[in-house]
């Protein structure tokens, strides 16, 4: 049970990313979209759509919540008590029920459902939300009967990006050039990882990055030659590869960068295969305008890797877009990838981050990125790091 006294207490709205406006005009799209597919209400427990939505965000996130909006009408938040009163801060939401520690999450959706007088309408459940478990999903279904999927109704509206989005686009990637310089700085010989890691944590929250939705990846020899490898107490030695990639949060807004270090003489493949990298990486970046489609990017740096006889070295899509993320992922590669097949055709305002990256497996990787904005006649990065290779 909320306590109101406290909760009035609370300015609303005061530390929110985004004017009411912002919101209210995301919530008309989405009744829209509602309308649309004959829907009465809408649930989403997903942390970034109700973010996108009502402007809700905490780390605890991992206890459940559900945003409900209706066709018309006023929305309502369902989520943990002790939570409530982070949404009066954070959105300009009005009706908010909490359910306290130890009570039933379903059962508080379905009677905050009931008491909004939803109950035996048609409603859609955002399916892919990754905190809708399996009891609780049959416990509504049981309180509710059969729920549509609204899987993607969200999503569709997040591909492209506002004004207000873009601006913390920006501010993002100038808080990670912060970070990534400050990696750069601290790679040589004789440092480890772990104060490389700290060097760019420590540059990018100071230039006023908020917590990211997945930490950066430093790595370096043998180990950068594993995908997904990040700082482990390894020290610098001559001859290695080292890769850094990062990311600054900023309005829960991501923006992403790789940069590759060569520490003294490396393997003169290595040196070979990152030209490749930046060249797939150019021709990505020309590829990406309006009325091309995803897949065009992909297969614009597919054929300068294959053309280099690096194709056996590159297993992966070619990039994702970006936006707003909690953690565990700092990307939106659930609604719009670039990768071969995918025929979404690209729009001004869309964000994307573009990981070229070329393996030795065990051996070393290199690589090169820029997270950028897609322009009315083509696209621009966002990083002001130059994509110059970085001998040590």
């Amino acid at each position: 049970m909320i306590d109101k006294n406290l909760i009035d207490s609370i300015p609303q709205g005061s530390d929110s990313a985004f004017p009411q406006q912002e919101f209210d005009s995301r919530i008309a799209k989405l009744q829209a979209i509602l309308k649309d597919n004959n829907i009465d209400l809408y649930l989403t427990s997903g942390a970034e759509n109700i973010f996108y939505l009502s402007g809700q965000q905490t780390p605890g996130y991992y206890v459940f919540q559900c945003l409900a909006i209706p066709v018309q009408g006023t929305p309502f938040l369902v989520l943990r008590e002790l939570e409530s009163y982070n949404a009066r801060f954070n959105t300009y939401l009005n009706h908010l029920y909490g359910y306290g520690d130890g009570f039933s999450p379903a059962e508080a959706l379905a009677s905050a459902i009931e008491q909004e007088g939803w109950k035996g309408k048609r409603i859609a459940i955002d399916r892919n939300a990754w905190f809708l478990t399996v009891n609780i999903f049959a416990e509504l279904s049981a309180r509710l009967g059969e729920m549509q999927d609204g899987s993607g109704y969200a999503e569709s509206l997040r591909r492209v990006k506002s004004p207000l989005e873009i601006l913390a686009l920006e501010e993002a990637a100038r808080e990670n050039d912060a970070g990534m310089a400050a990696g750069i700085q601290a790679a040589k010989a004789g440092v480890d990882e772990n104060a490389i890691a700290g060097a760019i944590m420590g540059a990018t929250i100071t230039a006023g990055s908020e917590y990211m939705g997945m930490e950066p990846f430093v790595t370096s020899g043998p180990r950068s030659g594993v995908p997904h490898t990040t700082w482990r107490r390894r020290v610098i030695q001559q001859g290695d590869v080292v890769v850094l990639e990062t990311a600054g949060c900023h309005h829960r807004y991501h923006a992403a960068l790789f940069r590759t270090i060569m520490v003294g003489d490396v393997p003169q493949k290595a040196r070979d295969w990152y030209d490749i990298t930046r060249t797939a990486l150019a021709a990505a970046m020309a590829a990406m305008k309006p009325g091309n489609l995803c897949s065009d990017v992909h297969d614009a740096a597919q054929r300068v890797i294959d053309a280099g006889g690096a194709t056996d070295a590159y297993r992966k899509r070619t990039g994702y877009s970006m936006g707003i993320s909690f953690a565990p992922d700092w990307g939106e590669g659930n609604i719009l990838h670039l990768n071969k097949g995918y025929d979404v055709e690209l729009v001004e305002g869309m964000a994307f981050h573009i990981p070229i990256t070329l393996r030795e497996y065990a051996q070393f990787t290199v690589a090169c990125s820029e997270t950028v904005i897609v322009t009315r006649s083509g696209c621009r990065s966002l990083s002001k790091i130059s994509q110059d290779l970085i001998n040590i």
